[in-house]
């Protein structure tokens, strides 16, 4: 215990106190170092936001050493500052090379700036977004099906890019869907990953059409590495349901007071 307290009191009292304090201030490029380090700090995330963080930190460092090499004239303060600055450099570099090689063709890159941009979604998560669907997107041509009632199985998830698909039952009109929107998000919905199925609606290209298209079983095995990606696109299937739900007119009536949802059979409502 003698020891223990003989280095605390060494390391505490013996170092020497500042009994007088410099009355000049340190030179511009001092202070300049440190309004980098503040600003720096405020990035964000993403790599936009290490981009930020990297290049005004590393700036930082580099006016420090500037000044620990002019007014301070201290090599040990120089040589940590210049050894921040370039690591600080590295990173930059390093995730600049990561934004170009994290590129898209145009109309994904568009589709990531409507949908996926603005909810905070990073480009790593939404390249491993585009892989799963093999970066392809499908053309339909007007008037051609998407889907035909009691035929076509439910074994894939599709976004529609451009164009406008109609949907319909027995012939009869129920709604559209437009750019931006599922085509499939209820029969995806309506299943469990271990169960098939098959349209109950017809879904025909009004326009020429583009989408993108998720196969089944390869976007479940991406739901199971990345929880994050799985709740990702509950949240947004759950909405386009709800859009479309908000968009049937016509209803089916069943006996004894139900009714049900047309693209939603596994639904009841009183």
């Amino acid at each position: 215990m003698g020891e223990n307290a003989s280095f605390w009191e060494s390391l505490i009292y013996a170092h020497p106190t500042c009994t007088t304090w410099k009355q000049e201030a340190e030179g511009s490029i001092y202070h300049l170092a440190s309004i980098l380090f503040v600003v720096g700090f405020m990035g964000g995330s993403g790599f936009f936001g290490l981009l930020y963080v990297f290049s005004l930190l590393g700036l930082g460092f580099l006016c420090s050493s500037v000044w620990a090499w002019l007014d301070v004239c201290a090599a040990d303060i120089f040589s940590w500052n210049f050894i921040l600055f370039a690591i600080c450099f590295v990173q930059f570099i390093y995730v600049t090379y990561q934004v170009r090689s994290v590129s898209f063709d145009r109309e994904f890159q568009e589709l990531y700036s409507a949908l996926f941009q603005p909810l905070g979604i990073s480009l790593t998560v939404y390249r491993k977004i585009v892989l799963c669907c093999d970066a392809e997107v499908v053309t339909l041509e007007k008037e051609h099906c998407y889907a035909m009632q009691g035929k076509t199985p439910i074994d894939k998830l599709s976004l529609l890019v451009s164009g406008r698909i109609r949907v319909t039952v027995d012939g009869e009109f129920l709604h559209y869907i437009f750019p931006l929107q599922f085509l499939d998000s209820p029969e995806w919905d309506s299943l469990r990953p271990t169960e098939e199925g098959i349209f109950q609606v017809t879904l025909t290209a009004e326009t020429d059409c583009r989408y993108v298209a998720w196969r089944r079983k390869k976007l479940y095995l991406l739901f199971a590495k990345h929880r994050f990606i799985s709740r990702l696109f509950s949240i947004l299937i759950g909405s386009d349901i709800a859009e479309k739900l908000y968009a049937l007119n016509d209803r089916v009536h069943v006996g004894k007071g139900f009714r049900y949802d047309i693209r939603l059979p596994n639904f009841y409502h009183v």
